[in-house]
């Protein structure tokens, strides 16, 4: 849009000055009547009155979907119009530019060009030899590790290529060349050289790709050394092509040819790409055993297409079908390249770990935004840019800029997530209780402010796109503050659950791992939300309890727990001995491997709790840490079992006794006593003497 309003001005200042009069005579002084009109017309208050009189000139309207079909197909129709009528003239245009290559570039002599780039590579590459053996090399870069150090390898890669450049360029810049000569010479040597430097920076890229897939033992390796080679050879084959087209097709202008002639020869260099693509296609190294003809197929015919769409002008088209096909392996390979960048500075501190982050993430958005920079730079000069109308151009740049807000956002969330996953990960191994502790209240906060920030993140973004794309968000805003406030209205206990989950956070009531009760809830802390907790009950059942209705909370999982225990013993017990029997059970028990590390203080007896019906209760107490006082109390009662029976000491149980006085009996027993003595006489009776 921009450039059509500087063209339409320079249109507009050549036909004033192409139309102004040829002399001074032709002009005459106008008569007096008009001049009191001019005088008029310049008084402001007539000029106010006008403006407020005058129609208001309706802006021009966003054209139709029908009406930007019809100028597409117009547009197309005329472009291969155009390409018809630069056949034709193509064998004069021809003609012409060989007498002006042999006139003015050979200046008489064939070959010139030719023998000067060849001069100058030669010139170019002695001195690259020279530095390559002055340089480290492959046995001599490496580093602690055993890999090449990156600062060798940048120099073995790029020092050489400087030189080359240097040399080439300044030893031509040093002669005094005709102008169309130096232009041809210096554009062929800008194309090799470029062609070198894209090269290195494949092979770089490759290497450190190569290297992090081998450090890690999850990355897949793709690929072998043929594979490799494969692709790097037609790799060359097709920049070196497209390269040597590009200067041949910027080099034509100056030999006479016309802009339609020049689009006619960048076509069929085209045809020569699309020639090697497809070649590169069809003999690819593929898996043993697996032959897809069909994809061969349809990857040709989808190059194909991407040649037709180039030739109609679509330039956004071809280079959107053009990212599809390069962008996924090149995302790859820099991504590897980085992360194993990344990798040899460390991750063990928090600024390490995100510098790495930023790094990594940082590179795979910046090939993306430089791919989206440079797509919309081509959508402005194709032809359904130039005949979809302003909306059309301002909903496709609003897509762009999503684009790349859509990067930074992932960036400034992939940063935000390494710091708090760093935080969650952290080893408490060789930290103190108190830090331990800290820690742990950590792990139980960051989740839930990862999930609110990923929120943020998120609806702060949309946003952003939104308003890029040239829709209100004034109204969604207000919207969203109206439904927020009916909201609270409406879910008071949402908001109470919040609310309450909010002070229990902030209050440390407990963490995730820990072992709560409320009421009749009681269980492990699993997880929580915004509005929940869930526990885990020790026999496995899982309970969903709203902050709002766990009220008091018993944490049985914080510092340390005591124990108290009864034991009963016979009445003839020793409660010295007793006493020391335990003692000394408790301290067996505190020096035992399996138990000394969660025992705090050791099993002893506090003295005799009661005198019983049927025994004497024994108190003892134990300290542990939470959670492993039952494995103790377990192991204590079998050790003190254990010892009493050596010593002597009957653990009491109660029993039932049966008197057989009839005095002391009760009527019942009496009546049983008096039955069994009658049945006794008559028995005694009836036996025979």
């Amino acid at each position: 849009m921009r450039f059509g309003i500087v063209w339409l001005v320079a249109a507009t200042l050549m036909f004033c000055g192409l139309s102004r009069p040829a002399s001074a005579q032709d002009v005459t002084a106008p008569p007096a009547k008009v001049q009191q009109l001019i005088d008029l017309l310049n008084d402001p208050e007539v000029r106010s009155i006008l403006a407020e009189k005058a129609p208001q000139v309706a802006s021009p309207a966003t054209p139709s979907l029908m009406a930007m079909v019809t100028s597409l197909d117009s547009a197309v129709r005329t472009r291969f119009t155009s390409l018809g009528d630069a056949v034709a003239r193509f064998p004069s245009e021809l003609r012409a530019a060989l007498v002006i290559v042999a006139q003015d570039i050979n200046v008489g002599r064939p070959g010139t060009v030719v023998a000067i780039l060849a001069v100058l590579v030669v010139v170019g590459f002695i001195g690259e030899t020279l530095v390559r053996r002055a340089v480290p090399g492959p046995n001599r870069g490496l580093d602690h590790m055993g890999a090449l150090a990156p600062s060798a390898v940048l120099l073995r890669e790029i020092l050489p290529l400087l030189v080359f450049i240097a040399l080439t360029v300044g030893t031509f810049l040093s002669f005094g060349w005709p102008a169309l000569l130096r232009r041809v010479v210096l554009t062929y040597l800008f194309a090799f050289i470029t062609l070198r430097a894209l090269m290195a920076t494949a092979r770089l890229l490759a290497m450190f790709g190569r290297e992090a897939a081998l450090a890690d033992p999850d990355a897949p390796i793709e690929g072998n050394e043929g594979l490799s080679h494969f692709w790097h050879r037609r790799s060359r084959a097709f920049l070196g092509f497209f390269l040597f087209a590009w200067a041949t097709v910027n080099l034509l202008p100056e030999l006479g040819f016309s802009a339609e002639v020049v689009q006619l020869i960048a076509y069929a260099a085209g045809v020569g790409l699309l020639a090697i693509a497809s070649e590169a296609v069809w003999h690819r190294p593929m898996a043993v055993g697996r032959r897809v003809p069909a994809t061969n197929v349809l990857l040709t015919l989808y190059l194909g297409l991407l040649w037709l769409v180039w030739v109609a002008g679509f330039y956004g088209l071809l280079w959107l079908g053009i990212y599809l096909l390069i962008l996924p392996p090149i995302l790859s390979v820099t991504g590897r390249a980085a992360a194993a960048l990344a990798g040899r500075r460390g991750s063990d501190t928090l600024s390490g770990a995100v510098i790495n982050v930023l790094f990594v993430r940082g590179v795979r958005a910046l090939v993306i935004a430089l791919a989206i920079g440079w797509l919309a730079y081509v959508w402005r000069f194709s032809v359904a840019a130039r005949s979809g109308g302003e909306r059309f151009e301002a909903v496709v740049d609003g897509v762009l800029q999503g684009l790349v807000i859509l990067l930074v956002a992932d960036v400034l969330w992939q940063v935000c997530k390494a710091i708090i996953e760093r935080q969650v990960q952290t080893s408490d191994a060789t930290i103190s209780a108190a830090e331990a502790a800290r820690k742990s209240r950590l792990r139980t906060l960051l989740p839930l402010f990862r999930n609110t920030l990923a929120v943020f993140i998120a609806v702060v973004t949309v946003l952003t796109v939104l308003s890029g794309l040239g829709i209100a968000i004034g109204p969604l805003i207000a919207g969203a503050g109206i439904f927020g406030v009916a909201i609270g209205f409406g879910s008071q206990t949402l908001v109470k659950d919040i609310l309450s989950g909010v002070f229990f956070m902030l209050d440390d009531a407990f963490r995730v791992g820990e072992y709560i009760q409320s009421g009749s809830y009681k269980g492990t802390v699993e997880s929580f939300s915004l509005r929940s907790v869930r526990l885990r009950h020790h026999r496995g059942p899982i309970f969903t309890v709203p902050f709002g209705d766990l009220g008091a909370v018993q944490n049985m999982s914080r510092d340390w727990v005591i124990d108290k225990m009864t034991i009963n013993v016979t009445y003839d017990t020793d409660v010295d001995l007793a006493r020391r029997l335990i003692k000394k059970v408790g301290q067996e028990l505190a020096v035992d491997p399996e138990f000394a590390a969660n025992t705090i203080e050791p099993l002893k007896m506090q003295g005799v709790e009661s005198f019983g019906d049927f025994a004497i209760v024994l108190r003892m107490k134990l300290m542990t840490k939470p959670g492993e006082q039952f494995r103790i109390k377990r192991k204590a009662f079998v050790m003190i079992k254990k010892s009493f029976d050596e010593n002597g000491i009957k653990i009491a149980t109660p029993t039932v006794q049966v008197s057989g006085d009839d005095k002391g009996a009760g009527p019942a027993a009496s009546e049983a006593m008096r039955m069994r003595k009658n049945l006794e006489a008559q028995t005694s009776a009836a036996e025979p003497a």
